[in-house]
């Protein structure tokens, strides 16, 4: 295995614990309610709310963050579940990185520097990492 297909493993490896150790804690309350502002001021995911539980539509965007992951693993072994795996990715960190431009209040000014919630940034790394699940699959 040479040092480039090291690093794609590595990478697809550290989006999977991602997806699925924040999966898991969405079914936690305090993640559902940590979720709640950025989830309701979406254009595509404030609706859930009219219809589920702040706990339920947490658990349902861990349900598929879970099984994101498990495709993305799964995509080792076979391509059009990463092809699937690496759009389902992709879909979560566009989302998630939407919320910057969504999200009321998420930028702020720090002794005259603009800061945001940095822990949405971390998904530019792994929309790469997604978009490379995706067309490795197609190859």
């Amino acid at each position: 295995m040479n040092l480039n297909q090291i690093a794609y493993r590595l990478g697809v490896l550290g989006t999977v614990i991602i997806l699925i150790w924040v999966g898991l804690f969405k079914f936690t309350a305090v993640e559902a309610e940590a979720i709640k502002g950025l989830v309701q001021n979406h254009f595509a995911m404030g609706w859930m709310y009219k219809l589920m539980s702040v706990q339920t539509v947490s658990n349902v965007i861990g349900i598929f963050e879970v099984v994101t992951g498990i495709g993305l693993i799964l995509s080792f072994f076979n391509k059009k579940i990463g092809m699937y795996a690496g759009l389902a990715s992709a879909i979560i960190f566009v989302t998630t990185l939407s919320f910057l431009a969504t999200t009321p209040g998420v930028f702020k000014m720090v002794e005259g520097f603009p800061v945001t919630d940095f822990f949405i940034l971390k998904d530019i790394p792994y929309l790469a990492i997604s978009l490379m699940v995706y067309a490795k699959s197609k190859e």
